[in-house]
């Protein structure tokens, strides 16, 4: 089964930039930029996601991929 993963991690650390930073250019809790930093919520908050894509000045395809859920 295939699922979306959020590349948050990968892009902050190439851009150098921190999930403190990112949580005051977006306006959006630092508890929640850590756990997309994690890739743990189970949900993602489109306005959150579109605040954080506006303040990367990046695109869609630049935060998420399409990976194959492993099964156990």
């Amino acid at each position: 089964m295939k699922r979306l993963r959020l590349k948050l991690a990968q892009y902050l650390d190439e851009h150098q930039i921190s999930r403190y930073a990112l949580a005051k250019m977006t306006g959006i809790q630092y508890q929640i930029v850590d756990g997309y930093y994690k890739n743990k919520p189970l949900r993602y908050d489109v306005d959150n996601l579109s605040k954080i894509i506006t303040a990367l000045d990046c695109g869609v395809e630049d935060l998420f991929e399409i990976v194959e859920e492993e099964q156990p």
